[in-house]
Parts: structure tokens; sequence; C-alpha cells
């Protein structure tokens, strides 16, 4: 056999037994895959109630801003009388304190724009502001550190 052909028989000799080696190598070192438990993310979705609160947040903190300013203050939105039947994050929080309260802190708002009290205007904001922390130290005392930035100093 002519020596060029003895190289091309042995490099293909070669090239099978490389492949072969690579074949078993990768066989080999083959690892399970495991199948990745997938979590379910679980966006916080508020409650009709936490909206609620949120709402008198900022409906506050805009008369808050106003009474700072001398501003005109907005009227109250018809909708915070939801207070009574906005659905909660919790259903066992309304309950016979929250209930009492309810309605006590509507009373107070509405008392924050009557311009015929003998209050001042601080004082009656502020009522209004100590009204819901009264409720929020009996029940969800989350927001109270947020709460008390509304009072007037």
């Amino acid at each position: 056999m002519p020596l060029k052909q003895m190289v091309y028989c042995l490099s293909n000799k070669y090239k099978t037994l490389f492949f072969l080696i690579f074949v078993v190598t990768i066989s080999a070192c083959k690892k399970e895959v495991k199948e990745e438990k997938k979590e379910e993310l679980i966006v916080y979705q508020p409650s009709e109630m936490a909206n609620l609160m949120n709402e008198f947040y900022e409906y506050n903190a805009s008369l808050k801003s106003a009474i700072l300013s001398n501003e005109d203050l907005e009227q109250m939105p018809e909708r915070f009388l939801k207070i009574h039947s906005a659905e909660m994050t919790d259903s066992s929080g309304r309950n016979s304190i929250f209930n009492g309260f309810a309605p006590a802190y509507i009373n107070s708002q509405m008392k924050v724009l009557d311009t015929l009290s003998r209050l001042d205007l601080r004082t009656r904001y502020n009522n209004n502001i100590n009204m819901c922390l009264a409720c929020h130290k009996t029940e969800c005392v989350g927001p109270i550190p947020r709460i008390k930035k509304l009072l007037i100093k």
C-alpha cells in the first residue's frame, strides 16, 4: 500500500476513533436536566377597603396642603361613604369596633369642611386625623406612622 493511502486510511481510523470518543464523552457528561419548579407569582391585589383607605389618605394630604397654604378646601368625595360596605382584606375586620368608628370618621371628615364650626380649621382637621389613628390603634395598626404624617403640627 502506498504511503499516501496508508496515511489516508490511518487518518480515517483516527477520525472514527475521535468521533467515538467524542460521542462517549458527551453521553457520559450529559447531566439530567431537572425540571425547575415554576413558582406562580402572586401579585398583591389590595381590597376595596385598602384602596378606599389610600384615597382617604390622599384626600387628607391634599386638605393638609390646602390648609397650610390658605387655599379653598376640596369637598369630600361621595365614594367615601363606601366605608360602610367596602370589601375588606380581612372580613373579620368589620366588627363592632369598626362599625362604631366608620360613621364617626365620616362625621369627623365632614366637620373639617364645616365653615360654621366654632373650632378652628386646623383643630377640626387634626381631630379627623386623630379619629383615623384611634381606629387604627384597635385594628389595622400598620398605617399608623403614615397617618401620623398627616397631622398639622
